[in-house]
């Protein structure tokens, strides 16, 4: 089995391959470039749930690992967490992925997609998987939303936990890598490192070199539970 990870930008991608051993080698496809480690196929997709959705589409139809199936998408980067629950520099493991802005506003306020009859908004990963992940690196367990504009106020970030309790952070492509799996029938999992606070912008206060290094080291730990996970023990989604 193959494990497909894709990252929004290659300095994420680079990160996670960093966790790998052996040589790389470079896989070309149209207008992006697998990294190959063992196992581990590592693809900077594009920022946002879109780009994410075409690149690990187009990944797992290219026939990249036509001699060993992917079995798994990661999806995989930092992100901004609501803390203190998630400080910085700490881990996550999604056990639901969710479109927190795809629906309608109304004049009582936002209505998900599902709330409108059609699409999802919601992804489970195996739970034994996250069980499993979680517990090799130390990660929080709990929602991460997808969102397709960061959150930039304290009044978005309040909104957001007020839809979603208990979510623990967000990010831009979750959802949309997650979308492309299942279209493929492929289990996927979501992976971030914080790098921030989700609320008002303070770039002085971003520590994404401390949540790069916990991503290279999260897929180090995490690197056994998922290359040698069966989808066929614990498959939701």
């Amino acid at each position: 089995m193959r494990v497909l990870v894709v990252t929004a930008v290659p300095v994420e991608r680079d990160a996670v391959t960093r966790a790998f051993g052996g040589a790389e080698e470079r896989v070309a496809l149209p207008g992006a470039e697998l990294h190959r480690r063992g196992a581990f196929d590592v693809l900077a997709g594009g920022a946002g749930p879109a780009a994410a959705a075409a690149a690990t589409a187009f990944a797992l139809a290219s026939g990249a690992s036509a001699s060993a199936p992917y079995g798994l998408v990661v999806s995989a980067g930092i992100g901004g967490a609501f803390t203190p629950v998630t400080p910085l520099g700490s881990l996550i493991v999604a056990d639901g992925i969710v479109a927190a802005d795809l629906g309608a506003e109304t004049a009582d306020g936002f209505l998900p997609v599902t709330a409108l009859g059609f699409g999802r908004d919601r992804f489970t990963p195996p739970p034994a998987l996250v069980r499993e992940v979680a517990a090799a690196t130390g990660a929080a367990a709990g929602p991460v939303l997808t969102v397709s504009t960061v959150t930039g106020s304290a009044e978005r970030a309040g909104a957001l936990l007020a839809a979603h309790p208990g979510a623990l952070a967000e990010a831009m492509e979750g959802f949309g890598v997650a979308e492309a799996a299942a279209r493929a029938d492929v289990p996927v999992l979501e992976v971030r490192a914080v790098s921030n606070a989700v609320g008002p912008r303070d770039r002085d206060a971003w520590r994404i070199g401390d949540a790069l290094a916990a991503l290279t080291d999260a897929f180090g730990k995490a690197a056994p539970a998922l290359e040698g996970w069966n989808s066929h023990e614990d498959l939701e989604g």
